[in-house]
């Protein structure tokens, strides 16, 4: 596939099914996962416009023989380089292998402030083999920003790339 969008106006889910198909396209036959995660959240981030969209990848740190978030390809602001599991948003969508919506990240117990314009937010685990190998996270500058059909389709497009 070209490597250009077809950004769409209309309903969120609109948006989703158009973008959707097109990072499907886009990461089809391509087996280079970073590659694939970094497309991922640029098209994301061109469709929807967010403050911020990225993935956190797990990986164990030589020093302390523990597993932790390390951070991946993303669009946006700088970030955090590192999360523990159980801390802030992405490390409890680790912990829980669930997705969390937050709607006030200021709300949110242990919430981790990389940036004090993100102001809600949604992480979807992303599973290998049925272990939690990493997370999306997607932060807005707007409260209430995400809801059940954000998680159905972000969780349809983290699908694309799980084995």
């Amino acid at each position: 596939m070209a490597e250009d969008l077809n950004i769409v106006s209309g309903s969120k889910e609109e948006k989703y099914i158009s973008i959707t198909a097109q990072i499907k396209a886009l990461i089809d036959g391509e087996p280079d996962l970073t590659a694939n995660l970094a497309n991922i959240a640029a098209a994301l981030k061109e469709q929807f416009g967010w403050f911020w969209v990225g993935f956190y990848l797990l990986k164990e740190n030589a020093s302390t023989d523990n597993f932790e978030l390390v951070l991946g390809p993303f669009q946006g602001p700088v970030a955090c380089t590192r999360i523990a599991k159980g801390r802030g948003v992405c490390g409890t969508s680790w912990a829980t292998e669930k997705t969390i919506i937050v709607a006030d990240v200021e709300k949110f117990p242990g919430h981790i402030a990389c940036s004090s314009a993100s102001k809600s937010e949604i992480v979807v685990p992303l599973f290998y083999n049925g272990s939690v190998v990493g997370v999306l996270d997607v932060d807005s500058e707007m409260l209430d920003q995400f809801d059940a059909t954000d998680k159905a389709y972000l969780e349809a497009i983290v699908a694309l790339i799980q084995h």
